[in-house]
C-alpha cells in the first residue's frame, strides 16, 4: 500500500517495432496508458488492425489504455530527388519550385507540396528543412519558383518538411485528406483525434465539428507547433479538450532558444485552463538505438513531469526502435523518480475564483479537505470524466479513482495525471450506495484498507452529465464498507 503509484501517463506510438507478437502486451505491462496511431504513416487498414490489437491487449491485461489518432496535418515537403538526395554546399543557389508539374529534383532544384509557398515569403526569409538540418535564404519570388542561397552544407534527401523560421505560413490546419481520415478514426473508435499544425480556436472547432458529424466523442487534441498557435495560445487551449507540446517543428519555428520556456508556458498555460497536457518528441530518442536513455533526456523528461505535464509521449521509440519496452519501462522509471521530489504543493491561494460550475467548485474543495484532513484517496462517480478532470488539474497527495460506466469516458481520462479510471455501473443507485460499492471494489482491489479516509464526490442523481455536486468524507469500517463522516 505504500508503494508510490506512477500518477503522469505515458503515451507510446505504435508502429513495425510493436506489431510483432507479444510485444503489445509487454509495452502495457511496462506501463503504457495510451497509445498513438500515427495517420501519416500506413493506410487506415492497418490503423484499424492496431487499434483492434490494442483493445484485446488492453482486455487481457484489465486495464483502461485510450488510443490517439495523430493527423497529418498540411506539413510542407520537397518533393522527390532523381537520385533520392542530393549535397548541398553553402553558399550556392538552390530553387524550390511550387509547381504540380515541377521535374524530379537535382542539385540546383526540388518541387514543392503547398503550391502557395511563393504567396508566403519574402526576400530575406530563412527557410528550415529537415527539422532545421537544412536552412535556405529566400533571395527572390519569380513567380512559382522560390529561388534561395544555401546557408550550411548538407545532404537533402525526399519528402523533407519544410518550415518558416519564425511561422506565418498561411497553411490551414486541415487538409481534405485529414477530413477523410477523422471520419476513419471515428470508425475505428478512437478516444482521442490530434490537430497537426493548429493555428487558433475555429481549426480546432472544425475538426471537433466534423468529428461529431460522423459521431465520434473522441476528446480533441492540439498539437502546438506552429509561431501562429503560440500567438493564439489561450483560444488554442480554450477549444481543445487536451493539448500537445510537439516539440519538433515547435522547435525549429521559433528556435531552440525559445523552446524551454515556451514548454513551461504551454504546460502552465493548459493546467490554469483545466485542461489535460502531453509533453512530446525526442523525449527518449537515443532509446531508438541504445537500451538506456542519455542523463540529458533523463532531466528533460523529470522537469516536465515537475512542471506538471499530465502525460510524456514516445514516438520513434516505440514506433521504429530497437527497444520498445525499454524505452517504457525508462519513461515510467523516470516519472516516478522526478515524482518523489516535488512537494505536494498545491496553492489554494493562486487558484481559480469566480468558479462558474458547481463540479469545479467540488474538485477544489475535495483537493482542500484531502491536504488539510489527509486523506487515502478521492473518489469520483463520473459519466463523461469532466469531474476527474477538475480534480487532478490540483497536484495532490492522494490519488482519484474515477469510477464510471461508460468505456469510452474511462478511455478519455488515461492522459489525465494523477486518475485511476475504474468501471462501476451506478444505474438505479443512490449517491450513498454508489460510495459504499465504490469503496468496496478499491478495499477488495487492494486499493484500501480498513480505517483510512476517503473523499467522494457524485451528484446527488447518478447518471447525469455534469452534476457533481455533492462532497462525502468516508472512513472505511471493519467489513470494507464506508461509513460516513461528513457530507458537504
Amino acid at each position: 500500500m505504500s508503494d508510490h503509484r506512477r500518477r503522469t501517463r505515458i503515451l507510446a506510438t505504435l508502429g513495425p517495432a510493436t506489431d510483432a507478437p507479444g510485444v503489445l502486451d509487454a509495452l502495457l505491462q511496462a506501463g503504457v496508458n495510451a497509445v498513438r496511431l500515427n495517420f501519416s504513416h500506413g493506410d487506415p487498414a492497418d490503423q484499424a488492425a492496431r487499434a483492434q490489437a490494442v483493445r484485446e491487449a488492453a482486455q487481457r491485461a484489465g486495464v483502461e489504455v485510450g488510443i490517439l489518432a495523430d493527423l497529418p496535418g498540411p506539413k510542407i515537403r520537397v518533393e522527390r530527388f532523381a537520385e533520392g538526395r542530393v549535397a548541398l554546399v553553402a553558399g550556392a543557389r538552390f530553387d524550390l519550385v511550387a509547381s504540380v508539374d515541377a521535374p524530379p529534383g537535382t542539385q540546383h532544384e526540388v518541387g514543392v507540396s503547398y503550391l502557395g509557398l511563393p504567396g508566403d515569403l519574402a526576400p530575406g526569409d530563412v527557410l528550415m528543412l529537415d527539422d532545421g538540418m537544412v536552412q535556405l535564404r529566400v533571395e527572390r519570388i519569380q513567380g512559382p519558383r522560390i529561388v534561395t542561397v544555401v546557408l550550411n552544407d548538407c545532404v537533402l534527401s525526399d519528402r523533407k518538411g519544410l518550415n518558416k523560421l519564425g511561422g506565418g505560413l498561411s497553411l490551414g490546419a486541415l487538409t481534405e485528406r485529414d477530413r477523410e481520415l477523422i471520419a476513419v478514426a471515428a470508425g475505428i473508435g478512437v478516444d482521442f483525434i490530434a490537430v497537426s499544425f493548429c493555428r487558433n480556436a475555429a481549426d480546432m472547432d472544425e475538426a471537433r465539428a466534423i468529428a461529431r458529424s460522423h459521431g465520434s466523442d473522441a476528446a480533441m487534441v492540439s498539437k502546438v507547433e506552429r509561431a501562429e498557435a503560440i500567438e493564439n495560445l489561450g483560444e488554442v487551449i480554450d477549444a481543445s479538450d487536451v493539448v500537445m507540446v510537439a516539440r519538433g517543428d515547435l522547435g525549429v519555428e521559433i528556435g531552440d532558444a525559445e523552446l524551454p520556456g515556451l514548454q513551461k508556458k504551454i504546460i502552465r498555460e493548459s493546467l490554469a485552463r483545466g485542461k489535460v497536457v502531453i509533453t512530446a518528441t525526442q523525449m527518449l530518442q537515443s532509446m531508438v538505438d541504445s537500451p538506456m536513455p542519455t542523463r540529458a533526456e533523463v532531466l528533460d523528461v523529470a522537469n516536465a513531469v515537475i512542471d506538471g505535464t499530465d502525460a510524456v509521449m514516445l514516438s520513434a521509440e516505440t514506433a521504429a526502435g530497437s527497444f520498445p519496452v525499454r524505452a517504457v519501462e525508462a519513461m515510467a522509471r523516470i516519472c516516478v523518480g522526478a515524482e518523489r521530489q516535488f512537494a505536494h504543493d498545491t496553492d489554494f491561494e493562486a487558484a481559480q475564483r469566480n468558479l462558474e460550475r458547481a463540479d469545479q467548485a467540488i474538485a477544489m474543495a475535495a483537493m482542500f479537505l484531502s491536504e488539510h484532513i489527509g486523506v487515502r484517496a478521492i473518489v469520483a462517480m463520473t459519466e463523461s470524466g469532466g469531474t476527474a478532470r477538475y480534480l487532478s488539474r490540483y497536484r495532490s497527495g492522494a490519488p482519484i479513482y474515477a469510477f464510471s460506466r461508460h468505456d469510452g469516458a474511462r478511455r478519455r481520462m488515461t492522459l489525465m495525471r494523477d486518475v485511476f479510471p475504474m468501471g462501476y455501473d451506478s444505474r438505479g443507485q443512490t449517491a450513498l450506495d454508489a460510495a459504499r460499492g465504490s469503496v468496496r471494489a478499491l478495499v477488495e482491489a487492494g486499493l484500501l484498507s480498513v480505517g483510512e479516509r476517503v473523499v467522494f464526490t457524485s451528484g446527488q442523481h447518478m447518471e447525469t452529465h455534469g452534476a457533481t455536486n455533492t462532497l462525502r468524507l468516508l472512513k472505511v469500517g471493519e467489513q470494507g464498507h464506508a461509513e460516513g463522516l461528513g457530507e458537504l
